[in-house]
């Protein structure tokens, strides 16, 4: 059963290949979605796929790569928009 789930990265999370670190994640698991840097400094992310497979993708998202300092996720789920996103995604 597929989940959706948009999220907010805040922190130092543009400039230190936040972006590209969530896709290559995201591709590994075999997510579906986006992600993009926002006005704001945050990162933006929707992601769909199974409950587990989202879960273990949050963990990695509060950590991020090496030169990101991550301060907080927030994640709210909701129902899946039945297969919008054929792939995952870097938007620009």
């Amino acid at each position: 059963m597929l989940h959706h789930v948009h999220i907010i990265v805040q922190g130092h999370v543009q400039g230190v290949g936040y972006r590209n670190w969530t896709y290559s994640q995201a591709k590994l698991l075999k997510l579906t979605g986006w992600v993009k840097n926002r006005p704001d400094g945050a990162v933006e992310i929707t992601a769909e796929g199974p409950e587990a497979v989202l879960q273990s993708f949050l963990t990695f998202l509060k950590t991020g790569p090496a030169l990101a300092k991550v301060s907080s996720v927030e994640a709210t789920w909701s129902t899946p928009s039945k297969s919008q996103y054929p792939e995952f995604q870097i938007k620009r």
